[in-house]
């Protein structure tokens, strides 16, 4: 039976009239151990992507690293390999049309073929939307919506045949904007709708691929050296900041384990929950407080600043500015063992009754 014929029928010879059959089983998602896996990163130089390389390569999986800067790649696969993982690099701007094919072809070429396609690539500005020019904001689209979008399709074509994941990295300013990152916020909430639109079209297909949208919190990267500047000071990410290598830990989980979406870090779920039950005063706080909230004096280092046309200086997880950290994340936690928050939780709410049921007795 044919996916579009909704139902096949049979005749019934009691009643003389044609009853619909059931639809065959949808093909079930199987995904593989880490360890077992070909895993596809865009965007793998610095940042989120270099942290979930790091965790991937320690994991066992066999990894073709991409991004602009060929020179930080090969230091990081060299590095890699030290430790004995087996890392293939190609240097490619997603900006380019053609880049996610042409990423695609030489994994297939050296590794046979993928398990899972992370997609990470991103550039970013802050500043208003008025003040930045729109060649930099159509920029910001071309390398995370349309290098996401590109890079998708490719993975989505060949593991409709062999099965497997495509993670795409959005982030929870997808959900609720942020002030002075206008085109990046915009640019986030396409990849969720191009996300959803995608896992539907798969669900509907029948196709062996989990889709994944990971929506990591602010993250301690070099997000902000990296990013194009138009305010009057330097740049940083608002506190609460969270490790990049929990949003490696996300992913490594989604490459193994069919996830709709990850929230990674509680403070981004809970401005968009925020925005859904009182948008008008998250607003007026944005617009009070957001602006000087991403300031700071401490200007970036020359070789790392600006990369949004250009690749510079990359190899760190981590931003170089002196912030506060959270290395752990209930939250993601939480979501990664569903059934073991929800038998925590239900003890915490039991656990005052079973206590005054307790006192009574004593008192008795």
């Amino acid at each position: 039976m044919t996916r579009g014929s909704q139902m096949s029928r049979y005749h019934n010879r009691r009643l003389g009239v044609p009853w619909p059959t059931r639809e065959p089983l949808p093909m079930p998602i199987v995904l593989k151990p880490i360890a077992a896996q070909r895993i596809v990163i865009t965007g793998a130089s610095s940042g989120i992507g270099l942290a979930i390389a790091e965790a991937a390569a320690a994991a066992g999986a066999r990894l073709m690293l991409s991004a602009r800067n060929e020179a930080a790649l090969r230091d990081i696969a060299d590095r890699l390999a030290l430790d004995g993982a087996d890392v293939a690099i190609f240097a490619a701007d997603m900006a380019d049309e053609d880049a996610a094919e042409r990423i695609a072809t030489a994994t297939t070429e050296r590794f046979g073929g993928f398990d899972t396609w992370i997609n990470n690539a991103a550039a970013g500005t802050f500043g208003t939307v008025s003040e930045t020019p729109i060649a930099d904001q159509r920029r910001v689209f071309d390398v995370g919506y349309w290098g996401t979008v590109a890079g998708s399709l490719a993975a989505a074509r060949r593991l409709r045949q062999t099965g497997g994941a495509i993670i795409n990295i959005g982030s929870v300013l997808g959900d609720r904007t942020m002030i002075q990152q206008g085109p990046y916020s915009a640019m986030k909430h396409a990849v969720k709708g191009f996300t959803d639109a995608l896992r539907t079209e798969l669900m509907e297909a029948d196709a062996p691929v989990s889709v994944t949208l990971i929506k990591p919190s602010a993250m301690h990267t070099p997000f902000p050296q990296h990013a194009r500047n138009f305010m009057d000071a330097p740049a940083r990410l608002p506190p609460v900041l969270y490790d990049p290598r929990l949003v490696a830990r996300a992913v490594l989980f989604a490459a193994q384990h069919p996830r709709r979406a990850i929230t990674v870090g509680s403070f981004g779920e809970g401005a968009a929950w925020g925005d859904m039950l009182a948008p008008g005063l998250l607003d007026r706080a944005m617009a009070t407080f957001g602006t000087g909230a991403q300031q700071t004096d401490q200007a970036p280092p020359p070789e790392t600043a600006d990369n949004l046309w250009e690749s510079r200086s990359d190899g760190a997880i981590e931003s170089n500015q002196p912030q506060s950290v959270r290395r752990t994340s209930l939250w993601l936690e939480a979501q990664l063992r569903p059934v073991a928050a929800g038998l925590i939780a239900a003890g915490l709410v039991a656990l005052p009754i079973v206590v005054s049921k307790a006192r009574q007795r004593q008192s008795r």
